[in-house]
This record gives structure tokens, C-alpha cells and sequence, in this order.
């Protein structure tokens, strides 16, 4: 069995990245470790309408938790929630025989496996990535489990993916990102590109989505490819 890909979830804006990201990672057989701060679970209600309880977490939440929208716009940023919630739907459906798929872990508990080194790992990725959720990984702060998961992969040698959704950034900000690479990690902006055909709003979240894939060495076709006919 191939090691599992840690997701962490934090209280940036964006987080409908990390919503189609795992659908992603379902469609592409990956085992999956998921943490999600407080301030991630605000933002998924105040973006997504989306309400979790981190304490009793279930990810069909991130689904039936929704409302559904009564436009038909495929431009409509509501339609496009609704397709990618209806896409993780299907992967988990799909994904139904294997319940290890995806494991939860709550944002406070240090004996998750993922606060270990001795936990093998492909990788991680913090998307949406918080200015804060930045500053406590460069600075090795490990005041909560996605801080700590995230210090393990630098630690030990291992791909972190880190996305923040910022604009403008501070001086501050910019130092903790260069911090981060010197360090290891990938600082991956949430910069959709407009070059590869966009038609809808989908296209620019699997852009980003397709970049982090890449980073995971995770197979996709989201976006058509520089120099492909």
C-alpha cells in the first residue's frame, strides 16, 4: 500500500481548492489524512455556506451541509460550488469499499499519526495556506497538529505544499514565504493562470488544484498542458 497524502485545511480564503482537491485525490486512488482549523471551518461556512463540527467531523458534511443554488449560470461561483460538491460525492461513493479513504484528525490531538515522523507520508499540502498557519510552520511553532504535521515534513525531508491566498502582502508575509522555501517547503500561491483556455470559473480552481497535484506527483488532466495540441 503507497504511503497517504496529508491535507490541511486553515482560514484563508480559497477553500474551494482544498474542497476539489480531495475530489482529486479520491479520483486518483490516494489515501488521504485530513486536519481542519477553527478558523478553516469559519471560512467554509462564510464561503461555502458549508457548517462542520471539527469534533464530530464527517466528510459527507462538506456535502449535505450545503444549500443548494437555484441558479443554472455555469459562470455562477453557487453552480460551481454545487458541481464540485457533487463530484466529491460521486469520488466518495466510488471510494465506499475502501473506509480508510480519507481519515480525520481533529486540529488539537498531538497523538494523531501524522504528529509523528515514524508516520511515512508522500507528502503534504496546507491549502488554503493562512498567514499565520505560514508563520508558525517557518518558525517551528507546532502550536496545533496542522502546525506540527507540517514541521514533521520539513523535518524529515518530505514534500509540503503550501498555498496562501493573500493580496497584497506584507513585508513580513514575503519573508515568511522565502523562510518557507529555504526550509523546503513549495510556496504555491493561489494565482489561477488565464492561458490555458478558461471558460468558466472552473477552470481557474483546477489550475491551482492541477499545480498542487503536480507537486504531489499526483497524475491529473485538469488543465490542458503548455505545448500540447
Amino acid at each position: 500500500m503507497k504511503p497517504p497524502l496529508v491535507v490541511a485545511m486553515t482560514g484563508a480564503s480559497g477553500v474551494l481548492y482544498a474542497v476539489r482537491l480531495l475530489d482529486c485525490l479520491l479520483q486518483a486512488d490516494e489515501s488521504v489524512h485530513l486536519t481542519i482549523s477553527p478558523s478553516a471551518a469559519m471560512v467554509l461556512q462564510q464561503e461555502l455556506g458549508i457548517r462542520v463540527d471539527l469534533r464530530d467531523f464527517r466528510l459527507e458534511d462538506l456535502i449535505h451541509g450545503w444549500t443548494e443554488a437555484e441558479s443554472t449560470d455555469p459562470s455562477d461561483l453557487q453552480v460551481v460550488i454545487r458541481r464540485t460538491l457533487e463530484s466529491l460525492m460521486d469520488s466518495l461513493q466510488r471510494r465506499s469499499e475502501r473506509a480508510s479513504a480519507i481519515h480525520y484528525h481533529h486540529y488539537g490531538d498531538f497523538m494523531a499519526p501524522i504528529a509523528s515522523g515514524s508516520f511515512l507520508t508522500k507528502g503534504m499540502v496546507i491549502c488554503p495556506c493562512s498567514g499565520s498557519t505560514m508563520s508558525g510552520v517557518v518558525h517551528g511553532a507546532s502550536n496545533n497538529l496542522v502546525q506540527r504535521a507540517a514541521d514533521v515534513h520539513l523535518k524529515e525531508h518530505r514534500r509540503l505544499v503550501l498555498v496562501p491566498r493573500e493580496t497584497p502582502l506584507s513585508a513580513i508575509q514575503l519573508k515568511n514565504m522565502l523562510l518557507a522555501a529555504e526550509a523546503g517547503a513549495v510556496v504555491l500561491p493561489a494565482m489561477p493562470g488565464w492561458y490555458h483556455g478558461v471558460r468558466s470559473l472552473d477552470d481557474l480552481v483546477d489550475f491551482v488544484v492541477s499545480r498542487v497535484l503536480d507537486q504531489l506527483n499526483v497524475e491529473n488532466t485538469l488543465v490542458k498542458r503548455w505545448g500540447t495540441p
